[in-house]
C-alpha cells in the first residue's frame, strides 16, 4: 500500500541526510470554508438586558394601574351626610348649606363626593313635595332625591304606598309599567321604624325607595340610575340607599 509523504516530512529527511538547515516551505494559505448565506435577523436580546426590560415593564404596568382614579362603587369611596328639614313650600328659603340645617334636620342621608345639589324650586316643593335632589354630574340621571307628604301619621300596605307615589311621578309610573322585576320588603331600624324598602328593575333604569313615617310625615327616598351606571356603580348606590334614616324626636 502506498504511503503519501507529505512536503514537511520530505524537506525534513533531506535535512537530517545532508546534514544543513533545510529551508523552510512556503506557507500556503489554507483554502476560503465554503460561504454559507445567513439570513438577517434581529440581534437576541443579552441575558443582562432582558430581566431589566422585563422589571421596567412590570412596574409601568404597576404604576399605571396605581394612578388610575378608583371608582366611587368602591369600598373607599367618600360620602357628605346631608342633612334635610322637610320644610314646607311656604317656609322654604331655597338657599343655605348642610351646617346651618343640622340643628333642625328631620332626615339624613349620604351623597358621594363630587354629586352636585339641584336647587328644589318652591312651585316643585309644593306640588310634588320634592325637598332635596343631588345628581352625578357626568351622568345626571344618576341621582337620589327625597319627597315627602305631610299628614300621614303610619304607613298603609305597600303597593297602596308605592302606587301614592307614582301619581306625583310620571317616571315612577313608566319605570312600574316596564318593571322587568321587582321587589317590595319590611325593615325595622334599631328603633323599631318601619321603613318600606323597594328595588325596581326598569326598562333602562333602576331605582331604589325607602319609605317611612315620622313627625307627621312620609318621607320617600329615591336612588336612581340607568342600567350602565347601576352596573357600575350599584355597591355604591347601595349604600346611599341605605343611610337614609329620619331624625330627632318622633
Amino acid at each position: 500500500m502506498a504511503t503519501a509523504i507529505t512536503p514537511l516530512a520530505f524537506f525534513s529527511a533531506a535535512a537530517a541526510s545532508t546534514g544543513t538547515t533545510a529551508p523552510k516551505p512556503p506557507q500556503t494559505p489554507p483554502l476560503p470554508k465554503p460561504q454559507i448565506p445567513i439570513l438577517q435577523s434581529k440581534p437576541p436580546l443579552s441575558t443582562s438586558t432582558a430581566p431589566i426590560s422585563i422589571a421596567a415593564t412590570t412596574i409601568a404596568v404597576a404604576a399605571i394601574l396605581s394612578t388610575t382614579p378608583p371608582s366611587l362603587a368602591d369600598t373607599g369611596a367618600a360620602f357628605n351626610v346631608y342633612y334635610g328639614t322637610a320644610a314646607s313650600a311656604a317656609n322654604y328659603g331655597g338657599l343655605g348649606g348642610n351646617a346651618s340645617k343640622k340643628d333642625t334636620a328631620e332626615y339624613i342621608y349620604d351623597v358621594p363626593e363630587g354629586w352636585k345639589e339641584r336647587l328644589v324650586s318652591k312651585v316643585e316643593k309644593g306640588t310634588n313635595g320634592t325637598d332635596s335632589e343631588f345628581y352625578n354630574p357626568k351622568k345626571r340621571t344618576e341621582k337620589e332625591y327625597l319627597t315627602f307628604l305631610a299628614g300621614i301619621r303610619q304607613l298603609g300596605p305597600k303597593d297602596v304606598i308605592l302606587n301614592n307615589l307614582a301619581l306625583s311621578d310620571v317616571n315612577l309610573q313608566d319605570q312600574i309599567a316596564s318593571a322587568e322585576s321587582f321587589l317590595a320588603e319590611e325593615k325595622k331600624d334599631e328603633n323599631g321604624q318601619i321603613y318600606y324598602v323597594y328595588e325596581i328593575d326598569g326598562a333602562g333604569t333602576h331605582s331604589l325607595i325607602s319609605v317611612t313615617c315620622a313627625k307627621n310625615k312620609l318621607y320617600a327616598h329615591f336612588v336612581n340610575a340607568p342600567t350602565p351606571e347601576w352596573n357600575r356603580d350599584q355597591d355604591m348606590l347601595r349604600h346611599v340607599h341605605e343611610s337614609f334614616k329620619t331624625i330627632g324626636s318622633y
